[in-house]
């Protein structure tokens, strides 16, 4: 561990400024140089992990390999870098207090005083140090959630300063990234709010290295060198961060020419090796010359949100990269959808997908939209309640069951076709009681899964508690719906598909969580392909 940098990336003068992508992307610059990073997102929410939280307050829930509920954030690092992160990646409030009050209460501390410094600060420095060490890693990224003067966010703060006092400017750097927001009558760009907040952090005992200034344009070398000094940051070290037109993969373009990576490594005093950014520069150029746009329905409950279901957005955008295509989305809330409008509000689309989610709110409205699909011939993607609300449909509309359902929508349906796994049946506590993290899945031959994936044996990330049920298999399959994808005790239907449709296929699992850009997921860019040859047809 000895050898590891330990990089601090705050936040200052509001919210959703970019911390999370700006970390993620200094790691993809970092690894571009032959430098290896793990990042680590530190949340001040007193919850032990969003997982019961509404995708309302916090967006998605993003599920590691190893069964985490974390933020968005390690969506962003693991599609960013090489990186497969797991629970000790991500760290709340609820997290640290929890494990120092366990200790206490088992007697650990030997009758003291337990206070937020030393035994809390202690606490979080522990989550820190344990991944360096565990991991190895020539760098250890980690981001401070929040905004700098959030009553939260205090303990952390003085939890990497007393790292920077104990290892100093040579291993331990702060970035804070701050906004320089422009006055519309005024059409001016101003540097006070980046001052307040340097002032605010000052104030903690924190004197920041580098500053990442979000703004509309690119800042001038007069503005930066007045961030310079009335910050006390050289004026090399204060970064443009210019709003990005096309798409999210271009941040580490942007940092790059502003030599972002350049600066960290000059300033922690390591040599900057060469650059090998040829992957993504693919990729940029892959979304400037898309030869196809293909529009893609997007039918689920959180739909007014956008972080609610940012990695499958990000995945259908890196399906588009594999078949040189702009993936336009079509957000579709299912609760004002039904039989009478699904044709004019699908009328334009040339896939649909509905994504995971819980609860029986707008389910009639994704069903309407499956059955459109499945009938006319509209590429059709389920991930997880959407391929429960797909055997649902199916079971309706073809095998004859009018009220087949889930048990979660409802408990006493004559053909419960999804139904809770057994072993949870007297689970009454809502935090994990999932089938979490990733699970092997068997894929028959000579099936649609088989032509994308190319293998037998697959592993995908969970996040559910119902499943198909099992006493209902013979059923489907004589009416034609192929059940392509097991478990490999044979006890949980993974995959189901549609033979003689173009391109109908459901998931359990959320494949949304393994791809990158530069790896789309097999099941997105198939779906995507399927999507660009209907709008061909249409």
């Amino acid at each position: 561990m000895s050898k590891t940098k330990f990089i601090f990336v705050t936040g200052g003068v509001c919210s959703s400024l970019g911390k999370g992508v700006s970390a993620a992307a200094l790691g993809c610059l970092l690894e571009s140089r032959g430098y290896t990073v793990s990042l680590q997102k530190m949340d001040p929410y007193i919850n032990i992990d969003p997982g019961t939280m509404s995708p309302y307050q916090h967006g998605e829930v993003y599920v590691t390999e190893d069964g985490a509920e974390t933020d968005l954030d390690l969506g962003y690092y693991e599609r960013f870098t090489k990186s497969k992160f797991t629970r000790k990646n991500s760290v709340s409030t609820g997290q640290i207090y929890n494990t120092v009050i366990q200790r206490e209460r088992k007697g650990d501390y030997l009758g003291r005083t337990v206070q937020v410094v030393p035994h809390i600060t202690n606490e979080i420095r522990n989550r820190i140090y344990t991944l360096a060490r565990e991991n190895a890693t020539d760098f250890v990224i980690v981001e401070i959630g929040g905004t700098v003067g959030d009553i939260e966010s205090i303990p952390f703060l003085e939890a990497i300063r007393q790292m920077r006092y104990e290892h100093g400017p040579s291993q331990v750097l702060f970035i804070h990234v701050t906004l320089v927001p422009t006055i519309t009558v005024a059409g001016e760009a101003k540097t006070k709010p980046t001052q307040h907040s340097v002032k605010e952090l000052l104030a903690l005992g924190i004197q920041p290295d580098i500053l990442i200034c979000r703004v509309n344009q690119p800042m001038p070398k007069e503005m930066k060198g007045k961030i310079s000094s009335f910050c006390n940051v050289k004026e090399e070290n204060v970064i443009s961060a210019s709003d990005i037109s096309t798409s999210i993969y271009e941040i580490p373009k942007m940092y790059k020419e502003e030599k972002l990576d350049q600066v960290v490594l000059k300033t922690l005093g390591l040599e900057p090796g060469k650059s090998n950014f040829t992957e993504w520069e693919k990729i940029i150029k892959s979304l400037q010359s898309a030869k196809h746009t293909v529009q893609i329905a997007v039918v689920g409950k959180y739909i007014s949100l956008h972080d609610a279901y940012r990695s499958v957005y990000e995945s259908l955008s890196h399906g588009g990269i594999a078949n040189e295509a702009n993936v336009e989305f079509i957000k579709v809330d299912p609760e004002k959808l039904d039989k009478t409008n699904v044709k004019d509000v699908l009328k334009s689309a040339h896939g649909v997908l509905v994504p995971g989610g819980f609860g029986d709110r707008g389910i009639e409205g994704k069903i309407a939209a499956i059955q459109y699909a499945r009938t006319k011939g509209i590429p059709f993607f389920g991930i997880c309640l959407g391929m429960q609300c797909a055997v649902i449909e199916y079971a309706r509309n073809v095998l004859g069951l009018k009220d087949a359902n889930s048990t979660e929508f409802r408990p006493d349906s004559p053909d419960p076709v999804i139904s809770l796994i057994e072993e949870q049946m007297d689970i009454d506590q809502m935090g994990g009681t999932m089938r979490l993290g990733s699970y092997p899945c068997k894929i028959k031959k000579n099936t649609l899964a088989f032509n994308e994936y190319k293998q037998e044996l697959i592993y995908e990330r969970h996040r559910h508690r119902f499943e198909f049920t099992n006493k209902y298999k013979q059923r489907f399959e004589e009416k034609g719906m192929i059940l392509s994808g097991i478990s490999p005790d044979e006890n949980l239907i993974e995959i189901v598909e549609i033979p003689e449709h173009p391109w109908f296929i459901g998931v359990q699992f959320h494949p949304e969580f393994t791809g990158k850009p530069t790896k789309p997921h097999p099941l997105f860019a198939g779906f995507i392909r399927a999507a660009v040859k209907f709008a061909r047809k249409a």
